[in-house]
Parts: structure tokens; C-alpha cells; sequence
């Protein structure tokens, strides 16, 4: 089964693989990482589409299919066990897009395990450090440790959303690791004193995304989406009745408190309502950085884009409410999320990487 599954992977990594070796980029490398990045990206978003059709157990071990490589060799399981639980989380359908994204994922493992080859074998050429690539090897066998953890711990809500985390912690390393590479004109041509001004706001814009991430992701894996079912108000209350203690109690089973007992509604609507009005915050911090980086010489096509990121991720979240979740709009809701990682780890790498050329050149 391992075996297979390896090949499996492997196939699917051969694919972006060949786009590298056949692009005409001259700087393979770059390129590779340039890839990872997009890969990385849409498996953010096909693990969002998992999670959101309830596929998440729809192969209840790891890594395999009932002990096979696929869904195909495990057919008879899978529909003894959809007969036995009809609306139960096993059906054929999320047998196949759990696996997928399980190939994807191993595939993004393969390509991050090619660049760190790489970068070790060409230290000297790529005039760079290959830590960072050896760090991320690490990085991605963490996350798929909380990947195989979300199975055997039944979508326990922690390590979904620390999976959740993880992955878009990936999305930025590797894009960490593409502008490490870039040295792009437009970071040379920012001035030190602007990337200095710029210190703040983006840093400050990028925690918050990220501990939005987290409430984003504890709402989801506790099926709080639905819990507020009107914009501003929350079931026509500014403040509605909300339980802290058992919505926000960390370790505990999917649904249920600390004690077994079924979770009540209060504490979905106090999971809800902290998400959406940090989500103020988010937006505000956004924007800050993204007004300053349009005034910026050289930063101003990035300012442009995470002005007009964060802006279409308001607007979407407010749309998930008044149309009540569907789909493809909870989806694009996490692409938006990865997309303003990855705008804002741009942002945050050229400033530092002026600042830090300023501060050489001043000793």
C-alpha cells in the first residue's frame, strides 16, 4: 500500500515537474519554487473543499483507503460502510477527494524534497543559504503529521485547525523562499526609510491575518458558519447570548465540551461572533499596510493587490452569511485568506530584506 501510494504521488508530482523542466525560465530553480507556491495555494484551497463537503473521514485511516492505496481497491468497504450509515462521512465521492488531496499534499512533500536537493547541491551557485529549503522539508512533515492526526483523531477541532494553520504557514515559507530568490528590481529601488515606515503596518497586518486564520479555521471545524445568520447583527442582537467557556474549550472531541456533553448552540454563536468581529481588525490592519505600500516607490502594484484582496475577503465573508454558506463562496473565502498570506509574506520580505541591506551598508 505505501508503496503505491508513493507512485501515486509521484505521478501527480511528475506533472508540475515537467512544467519546470520544460519552461523556458532560466533560473530552473526559481522556477520549481515558483510552483510549489501555486501548488501549495490550490491544495490550500482543495483541502478547504474537503473540510467543507465533510470528506475529512471520508477514508477513516491514513494513509490509505481501508487499508488499500485507493478507493477503487477498497469499493466494497466503502459501500458496506455507506449502507451502514447512510448519511454518515464514508461515501465513494469523499473517499476519492480525501485521497486527492492526500496525492496532493504528498506531491507538494516531493517538490519541496527536489528543492532542498537542489539547494544543498547549488549552494555556491544560488549565492544563498539552503536552510531555508532544509527547514522546509521539516515544515511540510509536520503538516502532514496533522494531516494523518485529523483522521485518527475523528476531525478533532485543535488539529484541524492547527492543520489549517500549518498549511497556510507553508504558503509562507515557500513565498519567503521565491522573493529570497527574486532579487527583483523593485526591492533594490525601494528607499531604506520607507521599508522602515513599512515595518509596522505589515508586520502588525500579517499576525492578524493569521490569528484570523485560526478563528476562521475553529469556526469552520466546529460548524459555526450558520450560527449568525444576519450581518452586522447577530440573530438580530449586537451581542447575543454566547458561551466562552465550552465554545473556545481547546481540547475536546468534534461537537461535543470537555465533559462529552453535546455542544450547545450558544457557544457556535461565541466561536461565530469572535470571528466576525476580529475580522474588523483584520481589515483595518490591511488596509493600513496596503494605503502606506501604495504611496511606496516600488511597493505600490503589491499595496495595489492586497487593497484589492482584502477588500474582495470582506466583501466575500459578508456574502457567506446573507447566502448561507454555499460552497463555492466558503472555498474562495479560503483562497482569499491564503492569497492575503501570500501578498503580505511579499510585503513583509522586501521590507526586511532593504532594511537589512541598509543596516550592512551603515556598518
Amino acid at each position: 500500500m505505501w508503496l503505491q501510494i508513493a507512485l501515486t504521488a509521484l505521478m501527480v508530482a511528475v506533472i508540475p515537474a515537467a512544467m519546470v523542466f520544460f519552461s523556458k525560465e532560466k533560473n530552473k530553480y526559481r522556477k520549481l519554487i515558483a510552483v510549489t507556491v501555486t501548488l501549495t495555494f490550490e491544495l490550500i484551497m482543495f483541502g478547504a473543499f474537503t473540510r467543507l463537503t465533510d470528506s475529512g473521514l471520508g477514508c477513516p485511516d491514513w494513509p490509505g483507503c481501508y487499508g488499500q492505496a485507493n478507493p477503487l481497491q477498497s469499493h466494497a468497504a466503502i459501500k458496506a460502510a455507506e449502507i451502514a450509515m447512510p448519511g454518515g462521512p464514508v461515501t465513494l465521492q469523499k473517499a476519492w477527494i480525501e485521497m486527492v488531496h492526500r496525492y496532493l499534499a504528498m506531491s507538494v512533500g516531493i517538490l519541496i524534497i527536489a528543492q532542498m536537493s537542489i539547494a544543498w547541491a547549488r549552494r555556491r551557485q544560488l549565492n544563498s543559504s539552503p536552510w531555508l529549503a532544509t527547514f522546509l522539508l521539516f515544515f511540510v512533515c509536520l503538516q502532514g503529521a496533522f494531516g494523518a492526526w485529523t483522521v485518527t483523531l475523528k476531525l478533532q477541532p485543535i488539529i484541524v485547525t492547527i492543520h489549517l494553520i500549518l498549511g497556510m504557514g507553508l504558503l509562507s515559507l515557500l513565498s519567503a523562499s521565491l522573493e529570497q530568490q527574486a532579487s527583483s528590481l523593485a526591492i533594490v529601488n525601494i528607499a531604506a526609510g520607507n521599508a522602515r515606515r513599512m515595518l509596522w503596518p505589515a508586520t502588525l497586518a500579517l499576525l492578524l491575518v493569521f490569528i484570523q486564520i485560526a478563528l476562521g479555521g475553529w469556526v469552520s471545524t466546529n460548524y459555526a458558519a450558520l450560527a449568525c445568520h444576519d450581518y452586522p447583527m447577530c440573530n438580530r442582537q449586537v451581542i447575543p447570548a454566547m458561551d466562552f467557556e465550552h465554545g473556545f474549550s481547546l481540547w475536546r472531541q468534534l461537537g461535543q465540551t470537555v465533559d462529552g456533553n453535546y455542544l450547545p448552540f450558544n457557544a457556535l454563536v461565541a466561536i461565530h461572533w469572535v470571528h466576525r468581529n476580529f475580522a474588523l481588525l483584520v481589515v483595518a490592519a490591511c488596509l493600513w499596510a496596503a494605503l502606506r505600500a501604495r504611496k511606496i516607490a516600488g511597493l505600490e502594484k503589491l499595496g495595489n493587490q492586497l487593497l484589492m484582496a482584502i477588500l474582495a475577503q470582506f466583501i466575500i465573508g459578508i456574502s457567506t452569511v446573507f447566502f448561507s454558506w454555499p460552497l463555492l463562496l466558503a472555498v474562495l473565502h479560503n483562497g482569499m485568506a491564503a492569497m492575503l498570506v501570500l501578498l503580505l509574506t511579499m510585503l513583509n520580505y522586501r521590507i526586511r530584506h532593504v532594511s537589512l541591506a541598509a543596516a550592512k551598508d551603515r556598518s
